[in-house]
C-alpha cells in the first residue's frame, strides 16, 4: 500500500490543521500577561535604543522574548543564563579575535573548535542554554569581521553586541519583578481554584438540574494535570515553605487532579434527583468549597460532613461521585495524620549520564558544523553579506532529532515569511507617514503584541512568534531612522531559506537521529504506568491506598503528554522507505489512543469495585481482581515486546472474566471488566508483516 493510501482526504487535513491553529492560538491563563509584559519591556528597549542609538536593536528585542517567560522565577533563571553565556560568548570572540585577527584561516580553524564544543555542551549539560549563545555569538561575531579591517571598529562593534543583549535582561527582569510581577505560588493557587472552581459549578448544576458548561474534555484533564505539575515545580524553586513540603503540595494537586478528573465523568443533568442524592451532592460541593479555601488561604483541609451516614453511602449510585467522595476523603485523612506520603521527584542531573560514552552527541556537533562552514564560505564568496543570516538559521535549527529540527525549521520559515511580509506592507504603505518616536511605536507594537500572542503559546507553535518579530524588527528597526530599502527583507528570506535547505539536507545526509526507538520506549513506559496503576494492592484497595493512585495517576498523565510531543515530532521526520513513517505514526497514535481508553476502563473498573464491594458475591469479586491482574500482566508484556528492536508487540489477546453474574447488582462489574478487556486487545500489532489501521475517532472522549 502507498503512502498516500494511509493519509486523510485534503478537507480533513485542512480541518485538522483548523482546529489545530485554533486550539493552539486560543487565549488561556496568563498568556495575555505574557504578551503585555513582552510589549511593556519592547516599548521600553525601542526608545531607548533610539534615543541612545543603540545597535543592534532586533537582537535586543530577540532577548526580550526569550527572557520574558511564564513567571518570575523561569524569567531570572533564563535572564541568568542569558547574561553568563553572553558575558562568556563575548570574552571568547575578544580573545580570538586579539590573536587571530591577522590570520584569517587560524581564525575559523578556532572558530570552529569552539563552536563544536559549545554545541557539543549545550547537547550534555542541564545549563545548555547558555553554550548555545556561546555558540551563537561565536558565529555571528565571524560575520562582522568581513564587513571591516580595523580592529578597533570591530572590538567595538563586539561590545555593542554585549550591550544589546544584556542592557534588555535588565529591563525585562526590571519590568517582570516589579511592575507586572507574576509569582509561580499565585498561578499555582489560581490553577488550583480554576479546576476547583469548574467542579463546584457541575455540583451546582447538578443540584439545580442545569445544564449551561461545556463538558470537560480528556485533553482538559491531561493539560490541567500537567500544568500543576509544571507550577509546582517551579514553586518549589521560588519558596521554602513548598520546598519543605513538597510531598504533601504533590498529594494536594494529585487530588486537585483526581477531582477534575471525576468533573468530567459527572453526569450533564440529573432531573428529578432523589431527596438523599442531592443531599450528597451538597456534602461534596460544601468541600470541594473547603478544600478550595484551604488551597487559597494556606490553611489545613478537613473533610466537612453535613449529609446523614445514609445519604452519604448514596454516592456511587452517581458516577464518579464515589470518586470524588474518596478523593476529598483521603486527603483529609492525610491531612488529620500529619504524615507525608510519597516523596518528591529526584531533579535531574546537570551532565547527561552518557554524556562521554553516546557517539550521538559528537556527531550532532560535527553536523552542525559542517552545515555552518559551507554557510560561512558561501556567503563570504559570493559577497553577499545580507544574507549572513544563514549561519544563525543552521544553529537554530539544529536540534537532537529530524524530526524536531523539521519543526523548528518549519516555524521559523512560517514566522519569517509573516514577519516579512508585514515589514513590505509598512515600508510601503506606513513608514513614509512616521515623524517621531510615538509613530514608530503605533508601527511596531502591534506587531510585537501579535508576535508576544503566539510566542506565548504552545511550545509547538511559540517560536514562530518570536521568529515573526525578529524579521521584522530586522528589516525596519537596524537604522535609527525610517528605511525604505527592501532589499534587507530579501536578503534575510533569502539566509533564512538557504539555512533551512542547508541544515535539512546535512541532516538527513549525516547520521541521522530519528526519534522512533525514542518513541517506542516512551510508549513502553507509558504502558508500564498504566499496568501499575490497574495492579491491585495485596491488601485490597483501602482509604490510604487512594492518595498513592492519584500520584500514580498524576505521573500517567505527564508519561501521557510525552509521548504526544514525541509522535507530533516524529510525525514530522522525512523517511527513506514509502510508508514507513507513516506505519510508525499511525501505530503510536493507536497506542496513545488505547493508552487513555484503557486508564478511564481502568479507573471504572475500579471505582465499581469499591462502590460496590460490600454487596459483591466473592466469587464475582475475585473474578475482577483476576481480570485486573490479567490486564496488568498483558501491558507488561506488551510493553517489554514494544520496547525491543525491532518490536515483537502483537495484539493482547482478549481476557476472559470467570465468573457469571450471580445476582443483577453484579452486571456493572463484570460489564467494566470485561470492557476493560476489551480495550486491552485493541492495542496494535507491532511486528513488521502485520497490517496497519488507522486508529479510531475518539474525538468525542479526547
Amino acid at each position: 500500500m502507498a503512502a498516500a493510501d494511509y493519509l486523510p482526504p485534503m478537507p480533513v487535513m485542512l480541518r485538522d490543521a483548523g482546529v489545530f491553529l485554533k486550539r493552539e492560538l486560543a487565549p488561556f491563563p496568563g498568556r495575555a500577561n505574557v504578551m503585555l509584559r513582552c510589549m511593556l519591556t519592547s516599548a521600553i528597549v525601542i526608545v531607548t535604543s533610539m534615543a541612545l542609538e543603540v545597535p543592534e536593536l532586533a537582537l535586543s528585542l530577540l532577548v526580550v522574548f526569550y527572557v520574558t517567560q511564564s513567571n518570575v522565577v523561569v524569567t531570572r533563571l533564563v535572564g541568568l543564563m542569558f547574561m553568563v553565556g553572553s558575558t562568556f560568548a563575548i570574552g571568547l570572540s575578544i580573545l580570538l579575535l586579539k590573536f587571530t585577527f591577522d590570520y584569517p584561516l587560524l581564525r575559523i580553524v578556532i572558530a570552529s573548535l569552539l563552536f563544536f564544543g559549545s554545541v557539543y555542551l549545550l547537547r550534555v549539560l542541564k545549563i545548555g542554554v547558555v553554550f548555545f549563545i556561546v555558540a551563537i555569538v561565536v558565529i555571528y561575531v565571524q560575520s562582522f569581521v568581513d564587513r571591516t579591517d580595523q580592529a578597533d571598529l570591530l572590538i567595538r562593534a563586539v561590545l555593542w553586541v554585549w550591550v544589546a543583549i544584556n542592557y534588555p535582561i535588565a529591563l525585562t527582569l526590571l519590568v517582570n519583578t516589579l511592575l507586572l510581577p507574576v509569582e509561580p505560588q499565585l498561578q499555582l493557587k489560581a490553577e488550583i481554584h480554576r479546576q476547583l472552581t469548574t467542579l463546584d459549578i457541575r455540583l451546582t448544576q447538578l443540584i439545580d438540574g442545569t445544564t449551561n458548561s461545556a463538558p470537560i474534555t480528556l485533553t482538559a484533564v491531561q493539560q490541567g494535570a500537567l500544568t500543576l505539575q509544571k507550577l509546582l515545580r517551579f514553586t518549589t524553586m521560588r519558596d521554602a515553605h513548598y520546598r519543605e513540603h513538597q510531598a504533601l503540595q504533590l498529594a494536594r494537586i494529585a487530588t486537585v487532579s483526581r477531582l477534575y478528573r471525576g468533573a468530567s465523568d459527572l453526569p450533564a443533568n440529573w432531573p428529578g434527583a432523589p431527596v438523599a442524592q442531592l443531599a450528597m451532592l451538597r456534602e461534596l460541593r460544601a468541600n470541594v468549597r473547603a478544600f478550595d479555601e484551604s488551597v487559597m488561604m494556606g490553611e489545613s483541609y478537613g473533610y466537612v460532613g453535613t449529609a446523614t451516614l445514609e445519604e452519604r453511602n448514596t454516592a456511587d449510585t452517581i458516577p464518579a461521585a464515589g470518586e470524588l467522595q474518596r478523593a476529598l476523603h483521603a486527603f483529609a485523612d492525610l491531612v488529620a495524620s500529619g504524615v507525608e506520603t510519597g516523596k518528591p521527584p529526584a531533579s535531574e542531573p546537570m551532565v547527561a549520564p552518557d554524556a562521554w560514552t553516546n557517539p550521538a552527541y559528537m556527531r550532532f556537533s560535527l553536523k552542525t558544523l559542517l552545515a555552518v562552514l559551507p554557510c560561512y564560505v558561501f556567503y563570504n564568496a559570493v559577497d553577499w553579506q545580507g544574507i549572513h543570516t544563514i549561519m544563525l538559521t543552521c544553529v537554530i535549527v539544529a536540534l537532537p532529532s529530524l524530526g524536531a529540527s523539521a519543526q523548528r525549521a518549519l516555524l521559523r520559515v512560517a514566522g519569517a515569511v509573516i514577519g516579512s511580509g508585514l515589514a513590505l506592507f509598512m515600508v510601503v504603505f506606513v513608514v513614509p507617514h512616521i515623524e517621531s518616536i510615538v509613530s514608530l511605536l503605533l508601527m511596531t507594537l502591534p506587531v510585537i503584541a501579535i508576535g508576544a500572542w503566539i510566542a506565548a503559546g504552545s511550545e509547538r507553535i511559540g517560536y514562530a512568534g518570536v521568529q515573526l518579530v525578529f524579521t521584522f524588527s530586522l528589516a525596519l528597526l537596524e537604522q535609527f531612522g525610517p528605511t525604505t530599502n527592501l532589499t534587507e527583507i530579501r536578503d534575510r528570506m533569502v539566509g533564512i531559506l538557504l539555512g533551512v535547505g542547508v541544515a535539512t539536507f546535512v541532516q538527513m545526509s549525516f547520521w541521522r537521529e530519528g526519534e522512533g526507538d525514542v518513541l517506542r520506549q516512551k510508549l513502553a513506559t507509558m504502558l508500564r504506568a498504566i499496568a501499575a496503576q490497574l495492579r491491585m494492592p495485596e491488601a485490597g484497595i483501602s482509604r490510604q491506598d487512594e492518595l498513592p493512585y492519584a500520584q500514580r495517576q498524576l505521573q500517567a498523565w505527564a508519561v501521557l503528554a510525552d509521548c504526544e510531543a514525541t509522535l507530533s515530532r516524529v510525525a514530522l521526520e522525512p523517511a527513506w522507505q514509502e510508508g514507513e513513517q507513516t506505519q510508525l505514526t499511525l501505530r503510536a497514535q493507536t497506542v496513545l489512543a488505547q493508552g487513555r481508553e484503557i486508564m478511564l476502563a481502568g479507573d471504572a473498573l475500579r471505582s465499581t469495585l469499591v462502590a460496590q464491594a460490600g454487596s459483591l458475591g466473592a466469587r464475582t469479586v475475585d473474578a475482577a481482581h483476576a481480570a485486573q491482574e490479567q490486564a496488568s500482566d498483558e501491558l507488561s508484556r506488551y510493553a517489554d515486546a514494544l520496547a525491543v528492536s525491532p518490536p515483537r508487540a502483537h495484539a493482547p489477546r482478549r481476557i476472559e472474566v470467570a465468573a457469571q453474574t450471580i445476582e443483577p447488582g453484579d452486571g456493572p462489574l463484570i460489564a467494566a471488566a470485561d470492557e476493560l478487556s476489551r480495550q486491552i486487545a485493541g492495542l496494535p500489532d507491532w511486528r513488521v508483516e502485520a497490517p496497519v489501521a488507522a486508529p479510531a475517532s475518539r474525538a468525542i472522549r479526547t
